[in-house]
Parts: C-alpha cells; structure tokens; sequence
C-alpha cells in the first residue's frame, strides 16, 4: 500500500476539487491510501454522506492556509499549521509517506520541500518537469519550468537526466528524445551556459540528447524532453499555454460570427471536442519536483477535480517506478560543483 498526502487547501477550487479528486484516486487505485490536511470540520463536513473506503483515508487537522501572495520564507516560518507545511512535515518525519499533491502556493512548496525535506544524493538543484501534449499524440516535459531562475550548464545536465527518466519510467516514453532550449538550432547558438550544456548533454549516453530547440516547435513532437532554466522554462511553458486558449477562443468566436460557420461547426463537432480534450491541462496532472528525496507533484492552482486524480496517479507512480533510486545512480557518474 502507497500512501500519499493531499494538501486540501490553497487552490482555486479547494478544498472541494482536492477531496473529490482524492476520492476518485481511492475509487480507481486500491494500492494506495490517503491522507487530507487541511481543516478537519470542513473536510469531515464535505465528506459526510459521500461513500468511500474509510480504512485508507485519514484526515489531519491544519486549520491554517498559505496564500500565493505571501512571502514564501514568511509562510514557512509564521504558519507552520498550514495544510501545506504540516502535510510537508509529515512526509519528512513519516518513513511510511511516500510522497505529496499540492495546489496551493509554487513558491512556499518548492522553499518548504527544499529546506524540510532535502535533495536525492547528488542532486544539485531539484526542478520542475510538467508536460504538454504534442500535435502527434505524445508527450513533451518542460524542465525546468519555475525553480531555479539562474543555472549552470551542470544544473542543465541534471535536469536531462531527470526528466528523461521521469518521461522513460512514469510517463513510459520509451527513449525520450532530450533536447536544450536555445535560439536556434545549430550547436553554437547560446550564451556560455548553453554552449557549455550542449556538450555536456552530449557526453552523457545515458540521455538520448538530440540537440537544440527553438521554442516554436515545443508541440511538434519531435522532442519528449526539453532542458532549459526556470525563467525560459517557465516563459515557454506559459506561452504555449497562453496561446492555445486564445486560438480556442478566437476559433469559437469566428464560427459563432456567420451562419455558414455554425453549419460548418456542426459537421466538425466531434473534431473540436477532442481537440478541447488533448490541449486541456486538467488531463496531465501537475508539475513534478524532480530531484527531492521524496515525491513532490504541483497541481495547477486552478486545478479540478480530474486533475487533482492524475496528480495522485503521477505521485504514484513515480514511487512504484523507484525513480528517485534510478536518478541517484546516473546522476553521482558525473563530477559537479555543488552550487
């Protein structure tokens, strides 16, 4: 039995999307067990009536909440009966948690997991990894999308490396194609740190480094990985996101202006439907913390309930997968300086 931590509060539609979505995780996977932080009589309130296994749920009083406009080193500090901070507590403390969800604040995680949880052995900077669908049918991850805004071509090697055993073992990509981020294509494009990454990528047969990638062709398929540091990452990422809602926005608008669009519309209904469903977040769970001694997941702060589900799922599995064990071996190969 795997158990895991659903911090209950902090999102845009919590506690509600965080508890239905660890009661459909309960439903569909009867190899783990949870635990809710948050407020106990609220949480207790809005489960009661509904049916689930009482035996693999628990709840764990932390009345407080941390908002996302809060300073992080404050919140960690001055609320430490936060579901977020008592749930982080938990998984240090407890050898029997094997990791946590979390839609509240990217910021006060990522300090608190840092600092009360620790790194996997060799690891110099834990990063984000979320994934995107591409336009043939598979899967892109961003790392690092948000974490470390300054990096070093050593940090970028590890992030590879990281994120291409995450895609290989958890999202079952077979061979990720790994690829850096830079302005252009060829091998000497880049500032130094660039530069330099792309031959350390290249020196590292453990990864299946294919070069360099402009950020037009994030969803093109050609690429399972893409290196870059948190301030790109994070810019990158937004964008797609960004730019995929517009054109959604603006393709509806456009049929909704003329009659002969609408009829058109109607004979194309299923094609935008399941266009609606590939590009939607809510199906591909959070962002993993790759690189922390325990499983972390970010969900979306306006994550569903859906997606809180696939956030338990990614936590899952990474644990059954022994990834971190896996990231610890390739990762102390290489000589670095811890910085």
């Amino acid at each position: 039995m795997v158990k895991l931590i659903i911090d209950c509060f902090g999102g845009d539609h919590s506690p509600m999307a965080n508890i239905d979505g660890a009661l459909s995780a309960l439903a569909s996977n009867h190899d783990i067990s949870l635990i809710l932080t948050g407020d106990a009589k609220i949480i207790s309130d809005y489960l009661s009536g509904k049916e689930y296994d009482h035996s693999r749920l628990e709840i764990v009083d932390a009345p407080e909440v941390i908002g996302c406009d809060e300073k992080p080193t404050n919140a960690i500090r001055l609320k430490k009966d936060s579901s977020m901070i008592r749930a982080i507590r938990m998984l240090r403390d407890d050898d029997s948690i094997a990791g946590m969800v979390s839609t509240g604040s990217t910021g006060a995680l990522v300090a608190a997991s840092l600092t009360r949880i620790g790194r996997v052995p060799g690891v110099i900077r834990p990063a984000f990894c979320p994934i995107l669908p591409t336009m043939t049918g598979g899967l892109v991850g961003v790392c690092d999308s948000g974490a470390n805004m300054v990096v070093t071509a050593d940090h970028l090697r590890q992030f590879a490396i990281m994120a291409s055993l995450y895609m290989e073992n958890v999202c079952g990509v077979q061979k990720p194609r790994v690829a850096l981020l830079n302005v252009g294509k060829e091998a000497g494009k880049g500032d130094d740190v660039r530069q330099m990454a792309y031959k350390l990528l290249s020196e590292t047969p453990e990864i299946n480094f294919v070069g360099n990638m402009e950020s037009r062709d994030l969803l093109s398929g050609d690429y399972n990985v893409v290196v870059a540091d948190g301030f790109s990452g994070n810019v990158l990422l937004k964008t797609t996101e960004g730019t995929a809602v517009e054109l959604m926005k603006k393709v509806k608008e456009t049929i909704f202006s003329r009659t002969i669009y609408k009829i058109g519309a109607l004979f194309m209904k299923k094609m935008f439907l399941d266009l609606r469903q590939l590009m939607n977040y809510h199906n591909h769970g959070g962002s993993v913390l790759l690189g922390t001694s325990k499983v972390v997941v970010k969900g979306h702060g306006s994550s569903n309930a859906v997606a809180v589900e696939k956030c338990i799922d990614q936590a899952y599995r990474m644990h059954v997968s022994s990834l971190s064990a896996k990231m610890e071996e390739i990762i102390l190969k290489y000589e670095h300086y811890d910085a």
